[in-house]
């Protein structure tokens, strides 16, 4: 596996704004590949199992062709970009969905900053990029892929393209759940109307969350329920309020977790936040980098007249939290 990296900026530097030291040309390797290339293009926010089956083609494509299979994500998502206000919450970080493409085993991973001087090259033009720096012979899309100064790059019109310049088109069909195509933005939605569900459905795994666990006001413990609070990237996504049954990965343990997301109405606070209580754990979290896993919603975050109402629920969502992740997830 051959995994580039752009040289100018540092990954942990991105928060959903570009580093504007970052052009194509200098986040491009400088070195050609061995070989011819096929490559596909996108953000791949999420790597959902559409991304997966595309990539899939990718690489029998590349095979058959004797090839290297490549693949060119965008860090930031050109809607920003091209509509300034816009504002995308990501599935995934920059760094999970950079571990999780090099995890489909397609021979390069190429993180690409979306700019105003990228949007602007005409579809040929990027083409001609592509096969100069990567010696691309091939791209394989979705069958609504674009690229290309206002959108001219259709599939279509790079098959027509193709043909003059010496690159292959494939266009790869899409991957339904449910009777519903899967895409970033379904699950998007589906994660922020608490659908958690679905978003397994979409990502073939767990919707996941990572943060640092920070000091909150001790709340929790005060009830008797310490629970970790983690700061959550600006630009991540995150499910409806609720409380939610979760595994929470600390270092190489998993423990069950039931996770709150909300404002603690019966405490008429207003800061939203993500703690998770981890069940059968005994520790000092402070600090540690942990991530949280949603496998169902347990209900709506309610204000409760009393703390004792609150504690008594609470032992509830512990005990529904415990019976659902006992359960193989089917």
């Amino acid at each position: 596996m051959l995994l580039l990296f752009p040289i100018r900026c540092k990954l942990s530097n991105f928060s959903g704004r570009s580093c504007s030291s970052m052009r194509v040309h200098q986040e491009l390797p400088a070195q050609l590949p061995q070989e011819n290339t096929v490559l596909a293009i996108g953000v791949f926010d999420g790597v959902h199992i559409g991304h997966q089956h595309l990539l899939n083609q990718l690489k029998n494509t590349a095979l058959q062709g004797n090839m290297l299979s490549g693949v060119l994500t965008f860090v930031n998502h050109p809607r920003t970009v091209l509509v300034p206000d816009t504002c995308v919450k990501f599935i995934t970080s920059i760094n999970d969905r950079l571990a999780l493409l090099e995890n489909t085993n397609v021979d390069m991973v190429i993180p690409l900053t979306f700019e105003l001087e990228l949007s602007r090259l005409r579809a040929h033009e990027f083409v001609e990029l592509l096969q100069n720096r990567l010696r691309m012979a091939g791209l394989v899309m979705g069958h609504n892929f674009v690229m290309g100064y206002k959108r001219e790059g259709t599939p279509e019109f790079l098959k027509a393209i193709g043909g003059e310049k010496g690159f292959s088109v494939t266009v790869v069909d899409p991957v339904s759940a449910d009777g519903e195509r899967v895409s970033s933005t379904a699950t998007r939605e589906a994660i922020l109307a608490g659908d958690v569900d679905k978003a397994y459905q979409n990502l073939g795994r767990s919707f996941t969350l990572q943060g640092k666990v920070i000091e909150g006001n001790s709340r929790g413990k005060s009830l008797g329920f310490p629970t970790a609070n983690l700061s959550i990237a600006n630009n991540r996504i995150l499910p409806m309020d609720g409380i939610y049954a979760t595994w929470a990965q600390v270092g190489n343990k998993r423990y069950m977790a039931a996770t709150n997301i909300g404002v603690r109405p019966t405490f008429e606070e207003t800061e939203r936040i993500v703690e998770a209580f981890l069940l059968d754990f005994d520790g000092d979290l402070y600090g540690s980098e942990i991530s949280v896993g949603f496998v169902e919603r347990l209900r709506n975050e309610q204000r409760f007249d009393t703390p004792e109402e609150l504690v008594a629920q609470m032992h509830k969502d512990v005990e529904q939290t415990r019976e659902i992740l006992d359960k193989p997830r089917g």
